[in-house]
């Protein structure tokens, strides 16, 4: 992968001093926009969601995935962008939207929810995710 500061470079160099401020205002614009939104999310739903059982395992699992997928799309961008070229752009929007659209139906609010209470107030209530709680595993964990 080329450094940013080589790119900023030679986007002075060769295409003008204007482009180049466009280009730093752009990359601070979609980093402080990635660090507001998404960005936190792999580390915050795990710690809300998980049970205080099966917490541990819970995270490490989420974390081990979420560094797993972050390597995976690091290596496979750059083909991606020669095959695909401005289609890149396409397919991770699209898959923005699928990411919004899996968060306002499925991850439900757990604002002012204390985290022994998480199951009870929220899951077990969910539309999706109540079919999946079963009152003989909790029995198992809480007894």
């Amino acid at each position: 992968a080329v450094p940013p500061l080589a790119v900023l470079i030679w986007v002075v160099v060769w295409v003008g001093h204007g482009v180049a401020v466009w280009v730093v205002v752009l990359v601070c614009l979609f980093v402080s926009s990635f660090a507001w939104s998404w960005g936190p999310l792999g580390w915050l739903i795990p710690s809300e969601t998980f049970p205080l059982a099966t917490r541990t395992a819970g995270y490490a699992f989420a974390v081990s995935s979420n560094m797993l997928f972050t390597f995976v799309i690091a290596q496979a961008f750059l083909s991606m962008m020669c095959h695909l070229r401005a289609g890149i752009f396409f397919f991770y929007g699209a898959w923005i939207v699928v990411m919004g659209l899996f968060v306002i139906f499925l991850l439900p609010e757990t604002k002012n929810v204390p985290i022994d209470e998480m199951i009870e107030k929220v899951w077990k209530q969910h539309w999706f995710w109540k079919r999946f709680m079963d009152e003989e595993e909790d029995k198992k964990y809480f007894v």
